[in-house]
């Protein structure tokens, strides 16, 4: 019996130092794996990892993303003649006997760059304005290297977007996002074509949304991105981790001219209403009632006898216009607009240019201290007078 107990010992020490000696030497021999490495793997891949189409997250960052969506994105070169202003030496006719009546008038080229995104098979390519602004020739190149001339369908200079149209068939559309679906600190790519060195995505997430106030368009309703806008990134793609489009990339805030973090997009659901407005009929129609309005101050509210400062205060109001013929006065409150509460005047804006010309809406004022209801036709928001 004492025998046996030794060879037990004996064995199992040897067991047991052998297994020691395997898991100190080849670990890999074993077949338990521990679960750890695999938790600290995932956590790793999760950081530089995109949404794939079917919702789960594909390894190697946002290249299916910037893969659905580059194809879609275009260079846009505009060229025009521009005249010089006169030389004051011009007056002077010895000057002009040596280089001719028609030295300063002479038309000079000018040339701009931009992008735009391709928004059906079929040619239409959604743009920036400013991009196409007074060109005399547009010309696309596509992703694949094509070189196309372009004809301007339409454009809206209050929201800056454009339509522009390549004759071509088979084009690689991009997808539409949602705008419900986008939230502060989502994944976002900005594609274009900053300072024509050629196709460039940059990565950021939304900074904000809503933006307003910034001056830069008369409606405006921007997505706020560090993603790197750049000159030339102007009517380029801002897509999602899914490579969905979400923005048209418009202006970006700098004191030096490049990219300080703060870049502004035209939401997709706003560039979506008008690029159909623009394609069905040539321009972007909204509503109008013919009233210039101010903001209310802590100041003028008191002097007015207000008990806030929310709506938009009348300035003016055009002669013959809906807003005359409804009796709306100089120093009237507007409060809301077919019962969608108004705060500011750009709201107001925004309001009233939604409704359609035609149509008759409930208008809520305060007048002196009192508050009144009328009903207002709405009329046809003139178009802007911009150079062709």
């Amino acid at each position: 019996m004492r025998r046996l107990w030794l060879i037990f010992a004996q064995t199992t020490t040897v067991a047991v130092a052998l297994l020691f000696v395997i898991m100190t030497l080849k670990p890999e021999w074993l077949a338990h794996a521990p679960s750890s490495p695999t938790v600290i793997t995932l956590q790793e891949n999760a950081q530089d990892t995109a949404a794939s189409s079917d919702g789960t997250f594909a390894a190697y960052g946002f290249r299916d993303a910037a893969r659905r969506a580059l194809p879609a994105v275009v260079h846009i070169f505009t060229s025009q003649q521009v005249r010089a202003q006169r030389h004051p030496l011009m007056d002077d006719p010895v000057f002009r006997r040596f280089f001719g009546e028609d030295f300063e008038s002479a038309p000079r080229p000018a040339s701009g760059l931009g992008s735009g995104v391709i928004v059906s098979p079929d040619g239409y390519i959604l743009t920036n304005f400013h991009v196409i602004d007074a060109a005399d020739q547009i010309e696309v190149a596509l992703a694949d290297g094509r070189k196309l001339k372009a004809k301007v369908v339409g454009s809206d200079p209050e929201s800056d977007l454009a339509v522009i149209r390549v004759e071509a068939d088979d084009l690689p559309a991009i997808t539409f996002g949602h705008m419900n679906d986008v939230r502060v600190g989502d994944m976002v790519l900005a594609i274009g074509n900053p300072f024509g060195v050629g196709q460039t995505v940059t990565m950021g997430i939304v900074s904000a949304l809503g933006r307003t106030h910034l001056g830069i368009n008369t409606f405006e309703n921007f997505i706020q991105t560090d993603a790197a806008i750049n000159p030339g990134n102007s009517g380029g793609a801002l897509v999602d981790a899914r490579g969905t489009l979400v923005g048209i990339n418009t202006a970006i805030y700098s004191r030096t001219g490049g990219s300080l973090g703060i870049g502004f997009a035209i939401p997709v659901s706003s560039a979506r209403l008008i690029m159909e407005q623009i394609i069905q009929n040539g321009e972007v129609i909204r509503g109008w009632i013919g009233v210039e309005a101010q903001e209310i101050t802590p100041e003028l509210a008191e002097s007015f006898g207000l008990p806030d400062v929310s709506g938009a205060l009348i300035a003016n109001v055009v002669r013959g216009s809906p807003a005359d013929q409804a009796r709306i006065q100089s120093g009237d409150v507007l409060l809301a607009v077919g019962g969608r509460d108004i705060r500011d005047p750009q709201e107001m804006l925004d309001a009233i240019a939604a409704l359609k010309p035609g149509e008759e809406s409930a208008f809520r004022l305060r007048r002196a201290r009192n508050l009144i209801e009328v009903t207002v036709k709405i009329g046809r928001r003139p178009v802007l007078n911009v150079k062709k």
